[in-house]
């Protein structure tokens, strides 16, 4: 970032007000993958959270689930979805099988202003924003119609209502 201008990694220069930076992991999969398991950009896993070898659950970052919300295959790199991954994880080794259906998420708070982000949305076809990123606003991101994500900036009740309308239309 050079004064009001970002530069890309492949040399050109976006003008930019606000830049948000997401640093992530690098799931440890050498065990997993030597012990021959189904790898997708993580350990694959099913909607009960087992491997592709009968009896061998992941969960956590590490895991590649099937998300009924969006559709998709997905990894969430939050402690507290490795945490209720963890638990349903426990539960289908003790013969429940049940599917991991929680809404991903995560949040992050930094001094008195909080993000949070609830659903997946790796690709969008819009994106609307309401309010500013200095006073609080919601960023929706919008895919085949429906509300894919939404992030807020200082607006916490309105990320939980967001997060029950997901459970409710796509759980």
């Amino acid at each position: 970032m050079d004064g009001r201008k970002a530069t890309l990694s492949g040399g050109g220069r976006l003008e930019a007000d606000f830049v948000v930076m997401g640093v992530g992991v690098r799931p440890a999969t050498a065990l997993a993958r030597q012990a021959g398991l189904a790898m997708d950009r993580g350990i694959s896993v099913n909607e009960y959270l087992e491997t592709s070898a009968a009896g061998i659950f992941a969960a956590g970052d590490v895991a590649r689930w099937p998300d009924p919300h969006s559709g998709e295959r997905i990894r969430v790199e939050h402690w507290v979805v490795a945490e209720r991954q963890g638990q349903t994880a426990a539960r289908n080794i003790l013969g429940r099988r049940e599917r991991f259906d929680a809404v991903p998420f995560f949040w992050s708070q930094h001094y008195d202003v909080t993000i949070r982000y609830i659903g997946h949305a790796e690709q969008w076809d819009t994106v609307t924003v309401d309010g500013a990123f200095e006073t609080g606003c919601t960023v929706t991101y919008v895919r085949a119609g429906r509300h894919a994500a939404v992030a807020t900036i200082g607006r916490d009740k309105e990320n939980l209502e967001a997060e029950v309308a997901m459970e409710r239309t796509h759980g």
